[in-house]
């Protein structure tokens, strides 16, 4: 944030980013269908596992007809056709691996996609916005959630989007209080801004909370050895090192990042919000993350920024309440990035580790560990958005640390863990049948 006052005439609102009260980042109520000419993308899109298992995904797209976008006339129909047409590219592209990859990207598809990327202002590729935010309905009268669309994996796809999804709801009360904590320095309100920032406190708490249903719900090894690579992109990736052709688009090949946790807006309006400052190449790709969000999203997070510094004005105030609740908001960022570091670990870099063994012996395997086995190894050490994955989490981390107050920020400041009924509702929303 900004350390200059600057008084604004207009409170910030959600609505003017459209950003829901009840869902946060989150698409309310996305669409289940499209118009009925765009039968031949839904056909496609709603059996991608199976036509990847048969081979036979690359062949049906090449015969898809090139169809004409100005018929999606709503952002709903906007983001259902983004999310239909980046999971086919993703299939089209990895339905082989990392070996039998593709140069070009035939126009029946990539044509319609960019069309669809340049009016939602998001790149033409599966980003965080598709997969998570737009992918959801209720399965039934319950409130169960199921995805729209999926990819190979199973209930393992299914377990981890939906868990994220669940991470995004658990942030939307310390998404509405950051509004409460700009304004109330706009009025120099001590205890507007230690309210607000308790609620924060608390929503990043029950991030983590509901980032701890991943061990549940979502195999390593089917996470590692089948899932990853249909997340990957073509920037950064040694299986792709000349990226992408969009026939009919441009001759020259596109580069773009993987599906990455960074490209989640609401840990970057925490990060504005406490004044946490990513430096160097870490802060060069979090700021490139940002071009992969709904620009609406992106926008939100800037004008955070512009506001008047709220670590500033904790210093300003000297005031104990305020000071504690602030260092207690850090403690939990901190708190919460290091339980992310731990799931990286478990689901990326010990597989890694376990896939270079495997590799070297030849004797038959379980299914799966034949999976680990099997497992792209590009992008053994890197996220599939491109970065160097355990380095650049201990970077951002660290980073959050010295945002501390105290300089002193560790796990062991954070308080105990509020009541967890949201959470746990959400959670039976998730059983697998």
């Amino acid at each position: 944030m900004d350390t200059k006052v600057k008084n604004t005439e207009t409170p910030m609102s959600l609505k003017q980013f459209h950003i829901s009260e009840d869902y946060g980042f989150i698409l309310p109520e996305p669409l289940k269908d499209l118009p009925v000419y765009y039968k031949p993308w839904m056909d496609i899109a709603r059996n991608m596992p199976e036509l990847i298992s048969s081979h036979s995904l690359r062949l049906r797209i090449h015969n898809m007809p090139l169809l004409e976008t100005h018929l999606l006339r709503t952002h709903h129909e906007l983001r259902l056709a983004h999310l239909a047409l980046s999971i086919m590219t993703m299939g089209y592209v990895w339905q082989e691996g990392e070996r039998e990859t593709v140069k070009v990207l035939p126009q029946s598809l990539s044509v319609p996609f960019c069309e669809v990327s340049q009016r939602l202002g998001l790149p033409p590729i599966l980003i965080h916005a598709d997969t998570v935010l737009a992918n959801w309905k209720k399965k039934n009268l319950d409130g169960n959630l199921e995805l729209l669309l999926t990819l190979p994996g199973g209930e393992s796809v299914r377990g981890f989007f939906l868990v994220t999804l669940l991470v995004e709801l658990a942030a939307v009360p310390g998404l509405k209080a950051i509004l409460d904590v700009i304004n109330g320095i706009h009025y120099n309100d001590v205890a507007m801004v230690t309210k607000a920032l308790d609620v924060v406190s608390q929503a990043i708490d029950s991030m983590k909370q509901a980032l701890k249903l991943m061990h549940e719900y979502v195999d390593p090894s089917i996470f590692y050895g089948i899932m990853r690579i249909y997340l990957s992109g073509w920037k950064d990736n040694p299986s792709m090192p000349e990226g992408l052709v969009y026939e009919g688009v441009q001759e020259k090949p596109m580069e773009f990042s993987g599906g990455s946790a960074a490209q989640s807006s609401i840990l970057h309006c925490f990060d504005e919000l406490l004044g946490v400052q990513h430096e160097g190449s870490t802060g060069a790709f979090l700021r490139r993350m940002r071009d992969y969000m709904p620009p609406s999203h992106k926008h939100f997070i800037e004008n955070i920024s512009s506001h008047p510094s709220l670590r500033s004005f904790v210093l300003q105030q000297a005031d104990e309440g305020l000071t504690h609740t602030f260092e207690q908001c850090v403690a939990r960022l901190v708190d919460f990035r290091n339980y992310h570091i731990n799931i990286v670990t478990r689901y990326i870099t010990i597989p890694a580790s376990r896939a270079k063994q495997l590799r070297a012996n030849n004797q038959g395997l379980p299914e799966e560990l034949d999976a680990i086995r099997r497992a792209p190894t590009a992008l053994e050490e890197r996220g599939t958005g491109g970065s160097g994955i355990i380095t650049f989490l201990k970077t951002v981390r660290d980073k959050t640390k010295d945002t501390s107050i105290s300089k002193c920020t560790n796990g062991n400041q954070v308080l105990p863990d509020p009541s967890m009924t949201e959470i746990q509702k959400a959670a039976s929303e998730l059983t697998i049948e």
